[in-house]
C-alpha cells in the first residue's frame, strides 16, 4: 500500500470509528507502518470522524516527525507494538464503550463464551493502569504486545493491532462485541464457558488455519492452562487487578437500558 491509499484508509477508519461511538470528540488514534522507518498517524486534538488525508502526520519509528503535522500524543503506544511485533503493520486505539466498561471495572476480557473469538482473537488482557502520553502506559504493555493482538488498558480503552488496517479495526470491533454480549449474559444470568476439550480443538484449527499463532497461547486468562496446551513456562499472568464487580439483575437491566439510550 503507499502513502495515498493508506491515508485514504485512515480517514475511512477513522470515520467508522466515530460513526460507530468507539470513540468521540479527539479520542483515539490509528496509524500504519509505511516502512522500516515511516509511520502515518492520526493528527492531535482531531475528531476521527471529521479528518482529511492532508491532515495525517508522518514520523520516523522513534516518533520524530518527517511532517509538519503532529501525531498524537499516544503515539509511543504505536511505536512500541511495531518494535515488538514485526508482523504488525496497522494499530486502532479507541474508547469502545463496552469494552472500556471492562477496562474500567479492572476485567479483562478473557472468559471462553464464544467459539468465533477463540479462533481469531484470543483472550483481550486487562494491563496495568498507566498515564496516558507517558512511559507508564508502554511499560504496562510491554509483557503482553507479544501474545496478544488486542488489549485492554486499566481505567483507559482498547487498543488492537494487526497486519493491515482492517484487520487491527476488526480485532477491535471483535473485542467491543464480545464485550457487549459478555454484559448482556450477565444480565441474563450468566455465560457458560467453553468445555476445555472445546477450547482446545479450536485452538489447534486457529493455528492450522494461521489465525494465531502458537506465540498466542501464552494467554493470561488461564483457560489455555486448563487444557494443558499453553506453555508450561508462561510468565503472563492474571491482569483484572483482583477486581470483582457484583451487579443485581435489575441494575445490569438498567445500565443496559442506558447505554441503549446514549447510543
Amino acid at each position: 500500500m503507499d502513502e495515498a491509499q493508506a491515508r485514504k484508509l485512515i480517514c475511512e477508519i477513522g470515520k467508522l470509528l466515530y460513526e460507530r461511538s468507539y470513540v468521540v470528540a479527539f479520542d483515539g488514534n490509528v496509524s500504519i507502518r509505511l516502512d522500516q522507518n515511516r509511520v502515518l498517524a492520526t493528527p492531535t486534538m482531531t475528531c476521527k470522524g471529521r479528518m482529511t488525508e492532508d491532515c495525517l502526520a508522518v514520523t520516523d519509528m522513534d516518533g520524530q516527525p518527517l511532517s509538519d503535522k503532529k501525531a498524537s500524543s499516544e503515539l509511543a503506544m504505536h511505536l512500541l507494538i511495531y518494535k515488538m511485533r514485526s508482523d504488525i503493520h496497522a494499530v486502532c486505539h479507541a474508547h469502545p464503550p463496552h469494552g472500556t466498561a471492562f477496562a474500567v471495572a479492572g476485567l479483562a476480557i478473557d472468559k471462553p463464551i464464544l467459539s468465533e473469538v477463540i479462533l481469531t482473537l484470543g483472550c483481550v488482557p486487562l494491563t496495568d493502569y498507566g498515564t496516558p502520553s507517558t512511559d507508564e502506559l508502554t511499560e504496562a504493555m510491554k509483557p503482553f504486545v507479544p501474545h496478544h493482538n488486542a488489549l485492554l488498558m486499566a481505567n483507559h480503552g482498547a487498543v488492537a493491532y494487526g497486519k493491515h488496517l482492517w484487520e487491527a479495526f476488526d480485532r477491535l470491533e471483535t473485542l467491543e462485541h464480545t464485550a457487549k454480549i459478555a454484559i448482556l449474559a450477565k444480565a441474563l444470568g450468566g455465560a457458560n464457558d467453553l468445555p476445555a476439550d472445546a477450547i482446545e480443538k479450536l485452538v489447534r484449527i486457529r493455528e492450522k488455519a494461521g489465525f494465531l499463532g502458537e506465540s498466542a497461547r501464552c494467554q493470561s486468562c488461564g483457560y489455555l492452562h486448563d487444557t494443558g496446551i499453553a506453555p508450561p513456562n508462561c510468565e503472563v499472568t492474571t491482569q483484572s487487578n483482583g477486581a470483582k464487580v457484583a451487579f443485581t439483575r435489575e441494575e445490569l437491566i438498567e445500565l443496559l437500558s442506558q447505554a441503549a439510550k446514549l447510543g
